[in-house]
Formats: C-alpha cells, sequence, structure tokens
C-alpha cells in the first residue's frame, strides 16, 4: 500500500471535487481519496502501481485529467530483447509510471509519468534491475550519450591479444601438421583474464536477471562460457600428469567473438543515429546580438524573445525569428527536405538551423532553444525512434518465454548426449546451444529499422510522430485528400477574362487593376500578380472605395467604375440577363466570378479559381500505381471539386461535405475495408485526421492539424505523400527480413548446435554475426531515394 498525490486540471469548485472524489472511488485498488481545491491535487491510497494507470484513466474520462510529462532516459547495459522486457517493467512498477518503451538500438527509454513522480525511484528501479540511466533533458541531444565505442574497443583488443596464443596452437593442425598446445597453467590464466575480466559484464547481467527471476542473454553467454572453463579446470587439475583435454580457447573465443559483435554492433548503431546527429548541428552556439550598445557576439543561451540578431551571409540562423532588414536566400534545405533556396525579405518567417546563403539579414526573435521550429523537430524524430512498433509486441512476447526454452533445450542435449555420446562432448554441444541462442537480433530487429526509417524520412522533409504510424503506413490503400491547401494553393488566381460590349481582354484588366492595386483582398492580389506577369501597368483608380462583401468603386478618367459580384451591379441598376449564359458557363467549373463596369456599362467578367499545386498532377498518377485508391473530400461546390478531380484524374470526388462530416466520409470508407490516409491542413481536417488510420498533415497549416497527425509533412508539397508511403513501406520490409533472418537463425542454429554439427567457437561467431547483419541489412535504408530522383 502506497500513497501518490495527483495534479489535477479542470477544478474550480465544491461540485468538480465531489465528481473527482466519485469518479477516483471507483476505481479498484484506491483505497482513499482526499481532494484539495486550492492546490488541484487528489492525494490516493493504492493497492499497487497499476492501480495509478485506472486512476487516470478515470479522471480523463471524468474530464478532469491528472497532469503529466513525458521524459527521456539514457540507459546502459542492455543486450537483447529480455533486457527491454525487464527495464520496462521495473520502470512500469514505480509509482507514477503510466507507460513506458524502451529500446534496444538507441539504449533509450521513454516513459510517460504523473505530475509529482519521484524521479529518483524511477532511477534506483533501473539500478536495481542492473540498467542504470539518467535523463536526457531538451538541450541535450539523445547522440552526446551514446554507447562508448572506444571503450568496446579497447574491451576487444585486450580480449583478443589474450584469446590469439590460445588459437595460434590450432593452426599446425589446419595445415596437416601436428597439434601443438600451450602449457595447461599458462592456457588457465589467459582464459581466466578473458572469463573474468573481460567477459565480467557478462557476469554482472547474469545476476541482476537471477536477482529478478529471470534471463536474458548475459545468462547464456555465462552458462556457456564458464561450463567450458569449468570443465577445462577440472579435466586439468584432475589428469594425474597425462594430457588432458582442455577447451580454453572454446570459452575465451567465445567472449571475444560476442566483444567484437558488440564492437560492430555499436559502431552500426551509431550510424542509425545519425538523422538526430545532423538535426542538432544545425543550431549555433552563439549569436550576434544588436541593442543599445551595438553588436556583440553572445552564448545562444541568453538570447530571449525580442532580442534583435545580425545573420551574415554563410551563417546559420540561431533563433526562429521574423525578418526586420535585408534580403537573402535561405537554404532550409534540413528542415523541410526542399532543395532548392527560399527567398526572404522584411515580414518573412526565418527557422532556426536554416542557412543565410547571400545577404545580411536582422531579425527579431521568436523563439529559442526547445521552443524553435528545429528542437521540435528533433524531440519529434527521438520519439518516433523511441516508440515501437505494433509487430515488436510480438517480438517481446517471443523474448519473455525464449531464454528460459533455451536452457531446458541446452540442459536436455547434455542430458540425453551424455547417454549417447558422453557427458563432456554433450556439454560442448550444449555449450553450443546456449551462446547460438542468443536473442541479440531479435532485440534489434525492429528498433534499428525504425531509427535508420524515420531518419531517412526526417531528411526528405517527412516527420513521423510514432512506430505505429510508420506500420500503418505501410498498409495504407485509400487517400483521401482535402482540396484548398493541399492539392492547390489556398490562394486564388485570376484565370480567365472575359471581355462584352466591345471592349477587349486587355482593356479589362488595365481598368481592373486600377481598381484593385491599393486593395489587399485575396482576389485583389490575384488581379495584380496576373498583370505583373504580363507587364502591364496602370496608375491607380482616385477615391477609391471598399463595399465589404460586394467590391469596390473608384474614379478612372473621370468615369466611375464598378469591380464585384452580381449584386453590387445590380445595385447600380446594370441588367446582367444578357451576359447569363456566358456566366454560368464560366462558373460551371466551380470558379468565382467578379464583374468589371463603367458608367452604365458592363465592360466583362474576371474569373478566380484556386490553382494546382505543382506537383498535384504527378502525385495523384504515383499513388494510383502504387495501387492506392484516391478521393477528394472537400467543403466546396461539388463543381469546384468535380473541376479539381478532373484535372488530376482522381478517382473519387465529394463536395459540399461540411467539416463535420469528413469524419463520416473516413469511417464510410474504413467500413468497406480501407485503410485511409486523410491529408490535411486546416483546424477543421484535424477530427479527420485523427479518425483516419493515417493522418498526414501539411506543416504549412496550423498547428492543430499538425498535433491531430501521425505524419507531418514539413514542406506543402503534395509529392511527399506517396514518399511517405513508399518509405513505410521499405521500412516495412526491412523489419519483416530482420524478423525472419533472426527467427530462422535461431531455429536452425539451434538444432545444428545440439546434434554437435556447430562447435562453441563457431556458434559465438554466428551470433556475433547475426547481430551485425541485421543492423547492417536496417542500415541499406539510407540508400532509399524517392522515386524521382
Amino acid at each position: 500500500m502506497s500513497e501518490f498525490t495527483l495534479h489535477i486540471s479542470g477544478m474550480h469548485c465544491a461540485s468538480c471535487v465531489g465528481r473527482v472524489e466519485a469518479a477516483l472511488a471507483d476505481v479498484a485498488g484506491v483505497e482513499q481519496v482526499a481532494v484539495n481545491l486550492a492546490a488541484e491535487t487528489a492525494r490516493i491510497r493504492i493497492a499497487a502501481p497499476a492501480t495509478l494507470i485506472s486512476a487516470e484513466q478515470a479522471l480523463e474520462q471524468a474530464g478532469y485529467p491528472a497532469r503529466t510529462q513525458e521524459a527521456q532516459l539514457q540507459l546502459q547495459g542492455l543486450t537483447c530483447a529480455g533486457c527491454v522486457r525487464r527495464t520496462e517493467q521495473a520502470l512500469l512498477a514505480v509509482d507514477g509510471v503510466l507507460s513506458a518503451q524502451v529500446n534496444l538500438a538507441s539504449q533509450q527509454a521513454r516513459v510517460q509519468i504523473l505530475d509529482g513522480t519521484d524521479q529518483d525511484n524511477i532511477l534506483r528501479a533501473l539500478r536495481e534491475v542492473g540498467y542504470p540511466g539518467h535523463w536526457l533533458d531538451d538541450e541535450q541531444p539523445a547522440t552526446d550519450s551514446g554507447p562508448d565505442l572506444r571503450g568496446e574497443r579497447r574491451w576487444l583488443i585486450g580480449a583478443a591479444l589474450l584469446t590469439a596464443p590460445m588459437l595460434l596452437g590450432m593452426i599446425p593442425a589446419l595445415l596437416g601438421a601436428s597439434h601443438w598446445m600451450l602449457p595447461g597453467w599458462l592456457q588457465l590464466i589467459l582464459a581466466s583474464l578473458v572469463q573474468f575480466v573481460f567477459g565480467a559484464r557478462f557476469y554482472q547481467g547474469a545476476w541482476h536477471a537471477l536477482r529478478n527471476r529471470s534471463a536474458n542473454m548475459d545468462l547464456l553467454v555465462v552458462l556457456g562460457t564458464s561450463a567450458g572453463w569449468l570443465l577445462s579446470s577440472w579435466n586439468l587439475f584432475t589428469s594425474g600428469g597425462h594430457s588432458p583435454h582442455l577447451y580454453y580457447e572454446a570459452s575465451a573465443t567465445i567472449v571475444t567473438f560476442i566483444l567484437l559483435g558488440r564492437y560492430l554492433e555499436t559502431r552500426a548503431k551509431g550510424q542509425t543515429l545519425e538523422a538526430i546527429r545532423a538535426l542538432t548541428s544545425l543550431r549555433p552556439d552563439v549569436a550576434r546580438l544588436r541593442d543599445a550598445d551595438g553588436e556583440r557576439e553572445v552564448p545562444l543561451s541568453q538570447v530571449i524573445p525580442g532580442d534583435q540578431l545580425i545573420v551574415r551571409a554563410g551563417e546559420r540562423i540561431p533563433v526562429d525569428a521574423e525578418v526586420l532588414e535585408g534580403n537573402s536566400h535561405v537554404d532550409e534545405s534540413m528542415l523541410t527536405g526542399e532543395s532548392l533556396p527560399v527567398d526572404r525579405s522584411p515580414g518573412d518567417s526565418v527557422r532556426a538551423g536554416s542557412l543565410n546563403q547571400d545577404g545580411l539579414l536582422v531579425i527579431r526573435t521568436d523563439a529559442v532553444g526547445k521552443d524553435t521550429l528545429l528542437a521540435q523537430i528533433v524531440r519529434m524524430v527521438e520519439n518516433a525512434q523511441s516508440s515501437k512498433a505494433p509487430i515488436q509486441r510480438l517480438v517481446d512476447r517471443v523474448a519473455a518465454v525464449f531464454v528460459p526454452t533455451v536452457i531446458v533445450i541446452a540442459l536436455l542435449t547434455w542430458a540425453i548426449g551424455s547417454l549417447l555420446i558422453g557427458p563432456q562432448a554433450a556439454l560442448l554441444n550444449a555449450i553450443a546451444v546456449l551462446v547460438i541462442a542468443c536473442p541479440c537480433a531479435l532485440g534489434l530487429a525492429t528498433p534499428t529499422a525504425i531509427m535508420v526509417g524515420t531518419g531517412v524520412a526526417a531528411r526528405h522533409g517527412i516527420l513521423i510522430r510514432d512506430a505505429e504510424a510508420l506500420e500503418r503506413a505501410r498498409l495504407v490503400n485509400a487517400v483521401v485528400f482535402d482540396k484548398t491547401g493541399t492539392l492547390t494553393r489556398g490562394k486564388p488566381s485570376l484565370t480567365h477574362i472575359e471581355a462584352v460590349n466591345s471592349a477587349n481582354s486587355e482593356q479589362v484588366l488595365r481598368v481592373a487593376l486600377a481598381i484593385q492595386q491599393q486593395a489587399e483582398h485575396p482576389l485583389a492580389r490575384a488581379v495584380c500578380d496576373y498583370a505583373a506577369e504580363r507587364g502591364v501597368r496602370v496608375d491607380a483608380a482616385q477615391n477609391l472605395q471598399v463595399l465589404a462583401g460586394r467590391g469596390a468603386r473608384g474614379q478612372i478618367n473621370g468615369q466611375t467604375t464598378w469591380l464585384g459580384n452580381a449584386r453590387l451591379m445590380e445595385e447600380q441598376g446594370l441588367d446582367l440577363s444578357p451576359y447569363t449564359e456566358q456566366a454560368q458557363a464560366l462558373q460551371a467549373d466551380g470558379a468565382s466570378l467578379s464583374w468589371l463596369a463603367q458608367g452604365d456599362q458592363v465592360l466583362g467578367m474576371l474569373t478566380f479559381a484556386d490553382s494546382l499545386k505543382d506537383n498535384a498532377a504527378q502525385t495523384v498518377a504515383r499513388l494510383q500505381r502504387q495501387g492506392i485508391e484516391t478521393l477528394l473530400i472537400s467543403g466546396d461546390s461539388q463543381n469546384a471539386a468535380d473541376h479539381i478531380g478532373r484535372q488530376l484524374g482522381i478517382d473519387q470526388v465529394r463536395g459540399n461535405v461540411l467539416p463535420a462530416d469528413k469524419v463520416g466520409e473516413i469511417e464510410q470508407l474504413q467500413q468497406q475495408g480501407k485503410i485511409v490516409a486523410m491529408i490535411g491542413d486546416g483546424i477543421n481536417d484535424a477530427p479527420a485526421l485523427t479518425r483516419a488510420d493515417v493522418g498526414m498533415a501539411m506543416s504549412t497549416g496550423t498547428d492543430v492539424a499538425m498535433h491531430s497527425a501521425g505524419i507531418t509533412l514539413m514542406r506543402g508539397d503534395p509529392a511527399l505523400v506517396p514518399m511517405a508511403l513508399a518509405l513505410s513501406r521499405r521500412t516495412g520490409n526491412k523489419i519483416r527480413q530482420n524478423l525472419f533472418w533472426a527467427f530462422v537463425y535461431n531455429c536452425l542454429g539451434i538444432p545444428l548446435a545440439a546434434a554437435g554439427l556447430l562447435n562453441p567457437m563457431i556458434a559465438g561467431a554466428m551470433m556475433a554475426a547475426s547481430s551485425v547483419c541485421v543492423v547492417s541489412n536496417a542500415l541499406l535504408l539510407k540508400r532509399w531515394k524517392p522515386e524521382d530522383a
């Protein structure tokens, strides 16, 4: 029985207290509840740590969620899937820990804890199970605390130098000459140093496993190598002067091979962290501050929002900011995947980590440190790399019974073999079974592929929130697009000018430009952009007046001119009936129509439509080549949606769909057996993004949309959609390949070892090689290129 204080959100009156007390009292295992309205806390007495999870869920359902936080730990000593399972169990047994995910490849744990949790208890629990750790903060990249590659190399070289003399004695026998061997006492000294000094880590890991009444890879190694060492020592001391059978070289070689595997594995795993390492290296350590005292360099930690900074050509921008002075091209490729530099001028936003290429910029700081987009991207990539794919749960269940099963098989091999081939030969076979069965490859198969896959995605401007989104994306067979801001630019363009009553299109454009060039309405900007592309310039109209909801009026050469909707024209007494058929034809594709009139005569009509993004048609074609059905669901009119659908060749088009109804459309597709990805960018898309099997949000849209989606596309390019799906399938293939070979390796290796077809040294080499092969296979993902590269 223990007590815990929950920090609760949303309580503001006595009735809230009553509802909180009632919600907690109904939770099985909660013995006592005391709610403090002023402190917004609830003190509860619980029977077991698992009760806290039920209490947190009950509060969430009651509308008074307990405050939680996520934190990341760097661990030491994880060697196999069994270590991962045991570490997660130890974390979940701590009061206040709601969830825990441990990643073998990165040696990190991500935990969700209730506010008020004693974090020292978490560190203490990790030490007790033999996997000590420390907290990582937002300013300390996870890559700073990775495995010690130089230390692994030193241990490997030391073990190899001591093992080599024992192996050299076997070389003459391989060449057909007489076999010679070192004196038994010298072999004992060398093997003991390798076994108990360089192999001490295995004994430590095995001891912690036994203390926790479980089994891990270290236990298998210790059992196998210790049995060989003990048998050799027994033969040495009981030989009575005869030449004894010694197996010291086998035990020492197994330890050395496993250390070699650890070294190669550590070096390869370091490459899986390159994505985060590359992102964190983008942030400069100093900034050039401009204040009343002039210009000076200061540590980045001293910069606060509102400060003015100077960024020279060739320097990286240290903060998220707004440009105050200067013009330049900025390379944002590491943040958005956009290959070409973008123009930045006063009023534009710039992001920390991007490279100022060719001009001096004065910027005003908006966000620094962990609040910048760069820091958010790093956190998202770290979250994805430390999360677990659903298929990993199967691996965890297998790992829970794998090591005990192997020990039983080894005991049976020794017992049955002792009757058939003698105790010593049977013991060597049992040792080979223990060594070759070490489940390192099984534990590394999934996390290494996820780490590399999410890193490659980030490099191409695709941020994947967690491994579950990555795995689900590979199954998608229907993609639903929102229209505005996703397939289209989200701003109108002037698409057609229809002149009437003896006017010509150039005259209509010039008159419309005179009216619109001082206005800020999106349609006015579209007219100005259209004229600028054609080099048309005119003087602005006089006495310009904006008529809200109808259009604008001004004087041109002494004549009153109107530009606006049909209602404005009718208010001026103009008869539009002669142009009805023309107007309907122009609006058939859902375009917006504006009328232009001067005096008592209509001069023409202008149509506006949302223009397609450059890669929209290619995106739809690529998805269809991948066998994926495409759908467009839009709140615009059916005519406007159909027009876009025809231009892009989309399979199904649905217009006039209200935001609340988009969720229903997604659910209807799911009921038909579709695995649906929803692509959107607006607040109104957030519910549909959440309901879809995979939500993809454009980062050019709203934060709400991005927080609702499993995948964020860092630039407003629809071509990232088929790229994300293709990469998820490639990553999924790597996971399945790794798991297949890890399972096949053990399923084939154990029977061969039990049958005496593998000696312990070869088994040790194969075990080390299997882990390296799995990590190397995952690293092949780094060579992935999008279809158009």
